[in-house]
């Protein structure tokens, strides 16, 4: 479709891109939703003991799994066999989350290194990582008695192949898994809620393979022909139009990525509240209100701290209870470091997410410090996070004030733009191997003259002057 044009390429789209995509999104997931409605009515109105609810969400699950993973689905199962085995054999200390931690990053990290081929391990990263993190928060939660007793071999694998969470997350915790077996009423906010987000998943898969990355030459096209030869004609603009041409290509390829992560947060909202979970009570009234991500906080953000939040709310809320907090005695940097290595396990052992990981976490801890800075300085809301409205600032709605923070806007998209070129589709590759990662990734931030690191270099650099 590159080579149409616009004309063309706008006769073509909906036949050549949008349809395809659209059939191909729907054939991949049918199934997983029939099966969650189906034990969203069984829970309902099937009037089942509770042990006949956990095992109806675990044959659901163990059939999604093989739906996805096939046979392969069988290390997602050790993982959760040996999670259990770990909790009934420390089931009268007090320490059996710091110990059920350590036995699954061990466990995904043989996964990685010895146990199946990288390939087929990476397909099933997100499942790994999702039972990992129930897991795991139910370990720390039995330790500060949130969960009384160690929950039965049934209830347990119920929570963990809980069919609306157990493909694409998100995270939730044991006590919610509990509520929802219960069996909610079904009303038409449940049902607005589904519809919504459903909707918000199959626009977000369309506008990350069929707009965005063509966003820059048919939807907006910002160099039209006429323009392109005339500035090309001229030497003295040639370095610029190529310069400025390939920052917009970055763009393009960053939203693409951003869309598609967007795309499954809202299939996870999709599946999950399909199931019966993603709930809040206010008194006698259900609210559905899971919110998987934020998109308007990523692509206008207010800072960098704000986009890793929006990216995944589940998953950074779990980040900040089991992790953050339980560093955050050691210093608010070390406890920074440890979440994002933490995060970085999970993810697997991939080179370009550990670099972004651990790039990010110099550049949220730097700006947080520095903005902290900057507001005490000039008592003025510039903070990483907006300021409540009685906060005690004396300068919050002034003109400085707005641009210092829009400052830090831009400075936080070019970060997403610089860290978002390391995704692509030589790096996503499940056969390209470490070594091509490294290489392929220091490859690009060298093209891009290690931009942000330097900037954020800077940045650290005020921040310890005006100390």
């Amino acid at each position: 479709m590159g080579a149409f044009s616009r004309q063309q390429f706008f006769q073509e789209l909906a036949s050549g891109c949008l349809l395809p995509t659209a059939q191909q999104g729907l054939e991949q997931v049918w199934q997983l939703l029939l099966i969650c409605l189906l034990c969203r009515l069984l829970w309902k109105f099937g009037h089942l003991p509770s042990y006949l609810k956990h095992q109806s969400t675990i044959a659901g699950g163990f059939y999604a799994l093989y739906l996805f993973f096939e046979l392969h689905m069988v290390w997602v199962v050790l993982l959760s066999l040996l999670c259990y085995l770990i909790l009934f054999l420390c089931r009268h200390s007090n320490s059996r989350g710091p110990f059920l931690s350590v036995t699954v990053l061990i466990y995904l990290l043989l996964g990685e290194l010895h146990m199946m081929d990288t390939s087929s391990w990476h397909k099933m990263r997100g499942s790994q990582m999702v039972v990992a993190m129930k897991a795991i928060s139910l370990a720390f939660d039995l330790d500060k008695g949130i969960v009384e007793n160690v929950p039965s071999p049934i209830e347990f694998m119920g929570y963990i192949y809980f069919v609306g969470t157990v493909i694409f997350g998100p995270w939730i915790s044991f006590n919610s898994y509990r509520d929802t077996v219960e069996g909610q009423k079904l009303n038409s906010s449940w049902f607005v809620k589904v519809t919504c987000s459903w909707i918000k998943s199959q626009l977000c898969l369309l506008l990350s393979n069929c707009v965005a990355p063509y966003l820059f030459p048919y939807f907006i096209p910002i160099f039209g022909d006429k323009l392109l030869q005339k500035l090309i004609s001229n030497m003295t603009f040639l370095r610029k139009i190529l310069s400025v041409k390939a920052v917009l290509g970055l763009r393009e390829h960053t939203l693409s990525f951003h869309f598609s992560n967007y795309f499954v947060s809202y299939l996870s909202e999709t599946t999950t509240t399909l199931a019966g979970a993603g709930f809040t009570e206010e008194k006698d009234h259900l609210k559905w209100d899971l919110s998987v991500a934020k998109p308007l906080n990523i692509e206008l953000p207010r800072s960098t701290v704000e986009v890793v939040t929006s990216w995944n709310l589940p998953m950074s809320c779990w980040l900040n209870t089991y992790v953050f907090k339980k560093a955050l005695p050691f210093g608010m940097f070390q406890a920074i470091l440890f979440t994002y290595t933490t995060s970085t396990l999970l993810h697997g052992l991939s080179f370009h997410i550990g670099a972004v990981l651990f790039s990010l976490a110099f550049m949220t801890y730097i700006e947080h410090v520095l903005r902290k800075k900057l507001s005490s300085i000039f008592n003025a809301c510039v903070l990483s996070k907006k300021c409540p409205p009685d906060c005690k600032h004396q300068n919050k709605k002034v003109f400085w004030v707005y641009c210092i923070n829009g400052a830090f806007s831009m400075l936080t998209v070019l970060h997403l733009t610089y860290l978002g070129s390391v995704f692509g589709s030589s790096t996503d590759d499940v056969d390209f191997d470490e070594d091509g990662m490294a290489s392929q990734t220091i490859h690009k931030w060298t093209e891009l003259s290690w931009t942000s690191h330097w900037v954020t270099f800077g940045l650290w650099v005020l921040y310890r002057l005006i100390m």
